[in-house]
């Protein structure tokens, strides 16, 4: 994916579903989601172990089917493994993009996702491709 492309996706981003959402501000999770929330981006968080049911004010749901809304980006914060369960269900809510968080690799989550007609980005994090392409602002996620 281009510059160019990723602007204009993150542009167009309203909605993005973290999956692996951890309450444990030392975590990555934890701290892409911030950043993502303060970008003014609508967050929820998908973790069934959560202890809590909501981070820094984004409900944390149990699976990505109970996001009330239409998710555009579903960012995903699991080992390679449970990529391609999470593929599906992305494929399933209809979700426009998966994204894999940078370590995180995946041929069967990429066919699935493409297969489903999702974009799929893989071992980037979307907070630094954020800050990168579209720069810091916070409150500012439409550019």
């Amino acid at each position: 994916m281009t510059d160019d492309e990723l602007r204009e996706l993150l542009r167009q981003t309203r909605v993005i579903a973290v999956v692996g959402l951890s309450a444990n501000p030392d975590r990555p999770s934890n701290q892409v989601a911030w950043y993502l929330h303060h970008q003014g981006y609508r967050l929820f968080g998908v973790n069934p172990r959560c202890p809590v049911p909501e981070v820094f004010g984004v409900p944390v749901l149990p699976s990505l089917d109970q996001v009330p809304v239409a998710v555009d980006v579903v960012d995903v914060f699991r080992r390679p493994e449970y990529a391609a369960d999470v593929a599906r269900e992305a494929v399933a809510v209809g979700a426009r993009v998966l994204w894999l968080q940078a370590g995180i690799r995946s041929p069967e989550a990429r066919a699935i996702a493409t297969d489903g007609g999702l974009r799929y980005v893989e071992d980037r994090c979307l907070k630094v491709d954020h800050a990168r392409v579209l720069g810091r602002r916070v409150g500012a996620a439409d550019g």
